[in-house]
């Protein structure tokens, strides 16, 4: 089954192609002979009922520096028509743009499938969607009020502070147990963004690293330990945190086991669950999941091949071809 993959996706010139899974996943499908468009979500258009984007044919390469090349100029394709898959893989933030892109890919169901499921992604936010399994996540308060900032962190101590809607690590800020430069920071974040935000106990086992671990359709694929780098408590590895192999602790497979159904039901294909010291759960990851890479180097593992089996699973289900 040869599929037309159109990419949604930020510009190939900027990505690191050693990490990048959004890079991985056009290796993989172009390995099975699908043909690779790729488009900025910028120039997505709706008119007269068809979802159009600006697009180019591209052929891409594991080779540092030359990883892509164009097969032809930017034109106008219908996202319907013309195409079997989207993959939506932008990076966050998750912010009004995103959501109206999502909206508006959301329009293709029954023709074109797209991954993740556009709706579900924007009724599945990172730090939102985690929220329905409370049971597995450290205690959590999320509010704009410092107030009850304050009360939360006199009975829990040191405490960290979050975007709710924040990426790769960033913004993330541990206040000490004396509270100094709580309200500061609530000034900031109240300035900077609208909505609540994530407070949490500092969890010392982060020392031992945050593990990050794939789901596709709902299966456990692989996983990698993230562990900070020097001076820092965050483990992304976006902000220097480095990976090694790990694999699952009984309490991880339970939180894989509970979430599997409703990934799943919800159509989220390809997702990161980050979890700390083996046992909490703080976050979903659905918009644009990273990992995959590392996951593999470790592992030996094909993870883009898992992903693009239930791809094509899904789309000969959901579009009838």
């Amino acid at each position: 089954m040869t599929l037309r993959v159109a990419v949604q996706m930020d510009p190939l010139e900027t990505i690191k192609i050693a990490g990048d899974s959004s890079f991985a996943l056009m290796l993989a499908a172009q390995a099975r002979g699908h043909a690779l468009w790729q488009y900025d979500v910028r120039s997505l258009s709706w008119e007269a009922g068809r979802i159009t984007a600006f697009a180019r044919p591209v052929t891409v390469r594991r080779v540092e520096g030359d990883h892509f090349e164009w097969q032809g100029e930017s034109v106008r394709i219908d996202l319907g028509s013309d195409i079997d898959v989207v993959l939506m893989r932008q990076d966050p933030p998750f912010d009004l743009g995103y959501i109206s892109a999502a909206l508006l890919l959301d329009r293709l169901r029954g023709e074109t499938l797209v991954i993740n499921d556009p709706r579900e992604v924007i009724n599945a936010p990172e730090k939102m969607f985690v929220l329905d399994y409370a049971r597995f996540m450290p205690p959590t308060l999320v509010t704009r009020r410092v107030e009850e900032a304050r009360a939360f962190q006199a009975i829990h101590g040191s405490v960290v502070v979050k975007p709710l809607h924040g990426n790769g690590g960033k913004a993330i800020f541990r206040v000490e147990a004396d509270g100094t430069n709580l309200a500061a920071l609530f000034e900031v974040f109240n300035q900077t963004w609208p909505e609540p935000h994530m407070i949490q106990p500092f969890l010392p086992e982060v020392s031992e690293g945050d593990k990050r671990i794939v789901l596709v359709d709902g299966e456990f694929a692989g996983a990698i330990n993230r562990k900070p780098g020097q001076g820092e408590f965050r483990s992304n590895l976006a902000v220097g945190g480095y990976a090694e192999a790990a694999g699952l602790t009984a309490r991880e497979e339970e939180i894989c086991a509970a979430l599997a159904p409703e990934l799943k039901r919800r159509g989220l294909v390809f997702v990161g669950i980050d979890v700390i010291g083996g046992k909490w759960l703080t976050e979903i990851n659905v918009t644009s999941p990273t990992g995959i890479v590392a996951i593999d180097l470790f592992n030996g593992t094909d993870t883009g091949a898992l992903i693009w089996d239930a791809i094509e699973a899904r789309q000969k289900a959901d579009c009838g071809s």
